[in-house]
Parts: structure tokens; sequence; C-alpha cells
């Protein structure tokens, strides 16, 4: 019941429309009241001290301090604005008037702010579901064929793209689910993962695919459905094939950020993602062993994460998917991290930042996509900094903005779908364009 409840969906699905009309059927009632002239001034005063607190505010964290670093869109805007109309309103009930109006009014005040949340994150629309929206992984367990016994063919096999023939009943789609990775040797206390198995890992003696191991961002949660889509359509083109992707989590509690570091502090998230996660996906997922076929990937968080793990062991994989990333672990607080964790060390903060691990070894022969919003003005300058450094590495790397992404969803969906379209070549699943 809880997990169906987390499964919810915020964005595409009827929640926001049900208590967006429940809130004004609440704002109605609350308007409408005996009409004096009191009520009248108190009722548009209120209304107005919302719509006024919302300018004061809007103007004061977006405009002057550019709080979230992106452009915001006007509906944002006009959720926010009605939700503190909508709380003053209901504040205003709650004084000469009868005890059941009074609760009403607190129980809307709740609505008003639920709707606008929800209406908010609908237009930015990164948390698709409300265990996302909250932090939480809802439980779905998902059912893993085994590992087929047939090696991949090596480096002198042709490309899976040229031998893969797909049976006539394969699924159209691939299927996501949840799995528990053990953390026997870091552990961490992770969230649960999430697995997508595209169409061609769903058939008998299925053919052993490429591992991606991504990290969504902070606040986020492993959730697999964003991958699931790029690579479904992917999959279609290409007769059924993608990479199986275990969506890991690198943040255990969502109000916390590891810094993809093992610290006393907050835990081996490092060691659980580059052995803990690639030893159990290696052991139970059927994928390719070599690690030129594996790549580590992120958004934002979990973009630093991805980049700082191909840069200390190239060893692991050959391929990295940088989508938005932070330019190096906390990187939004670099102060409160300087002395928190590295306790006024900055030599030490320095040396684990992704740009000067690039710049005391050369990985030749690896591939990085970066991938950026073209108006995420606070990111951009860190993204091209260390495309620069993984070239200056070199590396084979890619940088490109997504027209118009932000640091929102069209920054994720529309980066991983760049990224896939340069890696799949380079994975064998697909002929390399002209």
């Amino acid at each position: 019941m809880i997990d169906d409840l987390l499964r919810v969906d915020i964005v595409g699905g009827p929640a926001v429309a049900i208590l967006s009309v429940v809130a004004g059927a609440l704002f109605l009632y609350l308007l409408i009241r005996r009409p004096t002239l009191r009520w009248l001034v108190t009722s548009v005063g209120a209304l107005l001290t919302g719509l006024l607190l919302a300018v004061l505010i809007w103007f004061i964290v977006i405009r002057i301090n550019h709080a979230f670093g992106i452009p915001i869109k006007h509906v944002v805007y006009f959720w926010f604005a009605g939700t503190l109309a909508g709380v003053c309103l209901a504040i205003a009930n709650m004084w000469r008037s009868r005890w059941w109006r009074k609760v009403i009014a607190a129980c809307a005040v709740l609505v008003f702010i639920a709707v606008g949340s929800l209406g908010i994150n609908a237009a930015i629309g990164l948390d698709r579901t409300l265990g996302s929206l909250l932090g939480i992984v809802a439980r779905n367990p998902i059912t893993l064929p085994p590992p087929t016994a047939k090696p991949h063919g090596g480096p002198q096999a042709p490309p899976l793209w040229k031998t893969w023939k797909p049976p006539a009943d394969m699924p159209t789609h691939g299927t996501v689910g949840t799995q528990i990775i053990p953390n026997a040797i870091s552990g961490f206390a992770s969230r649960p993962a999430g697995i997508y198995l595209p169409p061609a890992a769903l058939v008998p003696n299925a053919p052993r695919l490429p591992l991606v191991v991504l990290m969504m961002g902070q606040p986020g949660s492993p959730d697999p459905s964003y991958v699931a889509g790029v690579l479904d359509q992917f999959a279609a083109r290409h007769d059924g094939l993608a990479p199986i992707v275990v969506v890991a989590d690198q943040i255990g509690d969502p109000n916390q950020d590891p810094l993809c570091l093992d610290t006393a502090k907050f835990g081996k998230a490092k060691t659980f993602i580059v052995q803990d996660v690639v030893n159990w996906a290696v052991a139970n997922l059927n994928v390719i062993k070599d690690p030129r076929y594996r790549t580590i990937a992120g958004y934002s968080n979990g973009g630093a994460c991805a980049m700082s793990y191909l840069a200390e062991y190239p060893n692991l994989w050959s391929n990295v998917l940088d989508i938005s990333g932070e330019e190096y672990p906390g990187s939004e607080q670099p102060s409160t991290v300087l002395a928190d964790i590295f306790h006024g060390d900055q030599a030490a903060y320095d040396a684990i930042k992704p740009e000067n691990l690039l710049a005391a070894r050369k990985i030749p022969g690896t591939f990085g996509v970066f991938t950026v919003g073209s108006n995420d003005l606070g990111y951009i300058p860190g993204v091209q900094r260390i495309a620069a450094a993984a070239s200056a590495a070199g590396m084979s790397a890619v940088y490109y903005e997504v027209p118009n992404g932000g640091h929102v969803l069209p920054a994720l969906t529309d980066g991983l779908a760049k990224g896939f379209s340069l890696l799949y070549p380079r994975l064998g699943l697909s002929e390399a364009a002209a």
C-alpha cells in the first residue's frame, strides 16, 4: 500500500489536477462569507499580502541572489504566488469565525502548500513520483534473468549490432525495478538501486550487454524511469539493444551529501559504488565483463561522482557520461566541506577534485560526454573546465549544451539522449554515424 502510494505519478498523472480541484473548492469556501465591508477589506488584504510576499521573495531569492543559478519558468511563480495567496486567505479565516471554519482553514493551508509544491514540481518535472519527491524509494523488486554462460566475443569479435538477431517474441519495451545491493565491503547504507533491463535482456539466451552505472542528484533518488524512457527509444531503433543500467544510490540519506567519498561522517560511499555495486553487477547481471563496455554516468551530484570515479579508477570503466555535473564534490558549499570533512586541509580537499585527479594522470582510450543546459549559468563553466581537463588527460571528450535545458528535466533527459547517441557505436550497439 505504501509502495503503491510512493509510485503515484505526480507529473503526468492526475494527482496535481485532483488536488487543484480540492484546493479550488477550499479557496472558494474560505473566500465566500457574509458580505460585509470588514470581510471585503480583510479578504482582499489577505490576498494582496500573499501576492506581495510572493513578489518580494521571488525578487530577493531569484532576481537578486540567483539562488537557483538558472532562469525559472513563469508558471513556477504563478504556482508560488497562488499558494501564498491561498495560505494568507486561510489565515484570515482563523479570526472571527466558527470553530469548524477554523479547522477547515487549517486543513486548507496544508492542501494549498501540497498543491503548490506539486505544481512547482510538475513545472520543473524532475521528481516524477511521490517517492522521488520525498527521497524515498518505492520497493519494486525486479526479477533478474541469470547471466548466460556464453562470454562476450572479445576484442576481435564483430560488434553486437552486426551479430544480434532479435526473436519475434521479444518485448517492445524494457523493464524496471528495484534491487537491494549488498554492502559487504563498504557497509554504506544505500537505498535500493533502480535497475533497467532492455528488451534484448528479456529473451532466452540473451546476449551479454554493456553495463552503465548511473547516479542521480542530491536531493534525489535512484529512479530508473528517466533512463528507461530514453533507452527504450534507442532500443526500438536498434533491435532491442541497449545497456543494462544500475541506478545506484551514492547518497543514502537524501538530506546529506556524502561527497562521492569515503568519510567518517557519511560512510564509504565511494567504496560502495566502485566495489560493492560493480562487483554485484558483474556477478548478477548479464553484462559484458570487459571494462571497455562499461560506463559510469551521473546527473548533477552524480555527475561529479562519475567523473571522480573514472579519473581515480580508469581500469574499472572506459566511458563517462557527465550530465550537468558539479565541478567537484561539495562545490555548492566548499567552505563548509573544507571545515567539516577536511578539517581545514585545503591540499587534501584539492587532491580529490576531478580536475586535479585528471592533471595527475593520463587516461588514453577513454571516452566522455559532458552535457549541460545552455542556460544553466551556474554549471556551464565547471562542466567546460572538467571536459577540458579530461581532454588534456587523453580522453576523447565531447562537450554539448542542451538547448534551454536549465538544471532540470530537459537537461537530464536530453543529456542522456545525447550521451547515448554517442556511446552506442562505442558500446557495439549501433553502427557508427557517417
